[in-house]
C-alpha cells in the first residue's frame, strides 16, 4: 500500500522537488561563478542554504559567547559505566536475532590535515535500518521496524587511526523539507577529541545514490569536491566470502580536503 505524505502533511506540498532543484542549480551556479571570478572554493556547506528549509533555524544568529566547559559536559552525551568494548562496533548482534538487510563493513582512518593518524578517537554512529526507519519516536514514517537492529554503535581508533564498523546498509527515507523529499542512504558519525566540547559530526554516503543531486543537505556542499568526500568507494578487500560487502571512507579532520562537518542540531 502506497501513502501519499501530502497527505500526512499538507506544509510538506508548499515546494515541489522541482522548485529545490532549481534553488540548488542556481545556487552552484552561482559559486561556479565566484570560483571563476577568483573567488574561494567552499569546502564546508553554508550556514543558510534557502533549499534546505530549516537551515536557517540551525545555526546560530546571535554573537557567541564564552561558556563554562563544566556546564557544557553535564548535558553531553553520556558513554555509560564502562569502557568501550570491540563488540559495539557490530550493530548485527545486538539483539537476538539477524537484521534484515545487507550486511556490510564500513572502515577507514581518522586523519588530520597532514595526514597523520588520530588514534584513541571515539566514534559514535547511528543510522536508520534497511526499510530506512530510525528507532525513535519522532521517526513515524510508515516504514517496518526491525526488532533486531537498533542501529546504533561506537568504537575507538587504532594506533593508525583506524576503525571498522560492521552494520547494514541503511534505505533512503522521507522528510518534510518538502513535497516527496526524500534522503539518500547514510550512516551519521561523530566523533570526539579530548573532551565533551570538541565533538564534530559528519554523514557517510553510498556511491551512485541516484537521490544525491534532489538532496538540499547534501547539495548545501556546493562545491562537488567537498560532496564527493562524503561518498564512501566500495571496497572488495573489506568484503567477506557469502557475508558482507565492504566501503572505504576516511575522515580528515583538518585542512583544506577536512570532511564536512554539521550542526549538533541536525537531525536528518
Amino acid at each position: 500500500m502506497s501513502q501519499d505524505n501530502a497527505a500526512l502533511d499538507p506544509a510538506a506540498t508548499a515546494d515541489s522537488q522541482a522548485t529545490i532543484s532549481a534553488e540548488i542549480e542556481a545556487a552552484h551556479a552561482a559559486y561556479a561563478s565566484g570560483v571563476a571570478a577568483g573567488g574561494a572554493e567552499e569546502t564546508q556547506p553554508r550556514v543558510n542554504f534557502p533549499p534546505y528549509r530549516s537551515s536557517l533555524l540551525r545555526h546560530p544568529t546571535k554573537s557567541l559567547h564564552h561558556t563554562d566547559p563544566e556546564t557544557i559536559e553535564l548535558y553531553s552525551p553520556a558513554f555509560g559505566e564502562r569502557d568501550v568494548h570491540p563488540l559495539e562496533a557490530d550493530l548485527t548482534i545486538q539483539h537476538n536475532g539477524e537484521p534484515i538487510g545487507e550486511r556490510i563493513v564500513v572502515a577507514g582512518r581518522v586523519v588530520d590535515g597532514d595526514g597523520r593518524p588520530v588514534a584513541g578517537q571515539l566514534i559514535e554512529v547511528w543510522q536508520a535500518n534497511a526499510a530506512g526507519r530510525y528507532v525513535h519516536k519522532r521517526d513515524q514514517h510508515p516504514a517496518p521496524i526491525d526488532p533486531n537492529f537498533t542501529g546504533v554503535g561506537r568504537a575507538i581508533t587504532g594506533p593508525h587511526g583506524e576503525y571498522r564498523f560492521t552494520t547494514i546498509k541503511p534505505a533512503p527515507y522521507p522528510w518534510k523539507n518538502h513535497h516527496n523529499a526524500w534522503r539518500p542512504a547514510h550512516i551519521h558519525f561523530s566523533l570526539f577529541g579530548t573532551d565533551f566540547t570538541q565533538r564534530m559530526i559528519t554523514q557517510m554516503y553510498f556511491p551512485g545514490d541516484p537521490l544525491f543531486a534532489l538532496d538540499p543537505i547534501y547539495q548545501a556542499i556546493t562545491d562537488q569536491k567537498a560532496r564527493d568526500r562524503l561518498v564512501a568507494a566500495y571496497d572488495h578487500s573489506l568484503t567477506s566470502h557469502e557475508w558482507s560487502t565492504g566501503y572505504q571512507w576516511d575522515i580528515v579532520l583538518t585542512g583544506s580536503n577536512r570532511t564536512w562537518m554539521e550542526n549538533e542540531e541536525e537531525e536528518h
